[in-house]
Formats: C-alpha cells, structure tokens, sequence
C-alpha cells in the first residue's frame, strides 16, 4: 500500500494527495502487528518464494514472467524486496473473527471509512461490516473468501476463507453499502483465481438480489492488462487508482464532511 513493486508511489500517498485521509491497518498477529498472543513455531519451507510467484500471477513458472505483466520483471531487487515482506499470515476463520472484531474497534475509533483491502483482508471486511455499522463501503481486490446468507452460496467451508454462512438478517448488512470486488489479469492460468472469481459473481448476485449495491470489476475488462494479484502496488497502479476513485465518486464516498468532493491529482 505504501509503494508500488518498483518503489513508485503506492496507494497511501496517491489518496492522500487527493484529499483522503488514509489509515494502513495491520490485523493482530500480522504484518506490523504480529506480536500475538499464540503459539506458532516458524518452520522454513523451500519454495515458498516460488509458491508467492505463482499465486501472485506473476508468471507460470517461477522466475518465467508473463509478458506484459505490471512487475519490474527486468529488476533482480523488485523481486527480493517483494517476498522479503513475507509473514505467517494464521489464515483461519477464527483468526479471520478476531481481526474483524479488533477491525470493527479501530472503525469505532476513526468512524466511517471505505475499506480497501487485497487478498483474504475482503473476507474480513465483509466480517467487519457485520459488526460495526462504521464501515461505509468495501473495496476487495482479490478476495479469496466470502460470507453467504443462508441457503445460499456454496455452503458453509472449512477452509482458511470459508466462506462462512450468517442469518439473512445479519448478511442484509452488506446490502446497505457499495461494495466492489476487483480482480486482475490471467486468471485463466491459475485455478484458484479462477475459481474465487466465478465465486464473487455469485456473490454480487446474490447481493444485488436482496437489494444491495455490489459490483464486480475485472480489470482487462476497463483495458487494463497484465495485472497480479496485488493490483494496486503493479506499474500501472495510477489506472487502477483512476478505477478505484472513479467507483468511490459514483457513489458518493468521495466527500468532504462538509460537503464537496476530494480533490483528484
């Protein structure tokens, strides 16, 4: 979120300059706040490096790039910086509660906020939003997890990002705000993606379906091509923020407390 894979600019400042005021927010027991209160023992694993490759969509095999494909791939040290930022991510559903739950405190604390988020942070902004009435709209890329009413959706999963099944009353929650899931390029090439993706269209659907604001953009559809799995931190991250801001003015989230739109760059 800080910087783009070359060391451009990334998100945080590219919205601060248009005016929002713009929060990073690590989840207990990841990223910068991985301090947490449960025992792990760190085992290293060889291919893990090649493991982030792929699933990333950076190529078909590792260190073979896509052509075309948004990442320094002509730069040894994009590379190395890349996967150095690696961490434990304790990706259960229970772990996918509790940050929701320390999510849904920080929102009490700064107040409505659009949560952007990549990769299993969209199943724990759709979590978030059924706990705090603070959460003003959803931005997914790449969300591999999903929350369904019930009697709908694949069922309940017991996988890292479930999908987890909630009353239809508490799931009407995510009908009450603008959510977009946002997904990138080649996602023929890797079937988890592929298969996340036909996942989200059956979600917006059924969002839509009870009267909700939800909407699925994939990103060579509006002519963006080459995009990984980390969309916003790719080459081409000021088109894809060009998307993101677009979304936020169509429906409304781009205002000024007292009145009047964030200023664009």
């Amino acid at each position: 979120w800080q910087r783009r894979w070359d060391g451009g600019e990334g998100y945080q400042n590219l919205f601060l300059r248009r005016g929002f005021p713009v929060y990073l927010w690590d989840g207990p027991r990841v990223g910068r706040a991985n301090y947490g209160c449960d025992s792990y023992t760190f085992t290293p694993k060889p291919g893990r490096d090649a493991q982030s490759f792929l699933a990333w969509r950076l190529g078909p095999a590792f260190m073979e790039f896509y052509p075309g494909v948004q990442f320094p791939a002509n730069d040894p040290e994009a590379w190395d910086q890349a996967v150095r930022a690696r961490y434990d991510e304790f990706d259960t559903v229970f772990n996918a509660q509790l940050e929701s739950d320390a999510a849904a405190k920080a929102l009490e604390r700064i107040g409505p906020s659009v949560l952007v988020t990549n990769s299993a942070a969209g199943f724990r902004a759709m979590l978030t939003a059924l706990k705090t009435d603070k959460v003003a709209g959803i931005v997914a890329y790449e969300t591999p997890g999903f929350v369904f009413p019930e009697g709908e959706g694949p069922g309940p999963g017991n996988g890292p990002f479930g999908p987890v099944v909630v009353p239809r009353a508490e799931f009407d929650k995510l009908t009450r705000m603008p959510i977009q899931l946002v997904y990138g390029d080649y996602l023929d090439k890797a079937p988890q993606w592929a298969r996340a993706y036909e996942t989200a269209k059956q979600w917006v659907a059924i969002v839509n379906a009870q009267g909700g604001h939800a909407e699925l953009l994939h990103l060579p559809d509006r002519g963006l091509h080459g995009n990984t799995h980390i969309a916003f931190a790719d080459l081409n991250n000021v088109a894809v923020a060009a998307l993101l801001s677009e979304f936020l003015h169509r429906n409304g989230l781009d205002k000024r407390a007292a009145g009047g739109s964030q200023s664009g760059d």
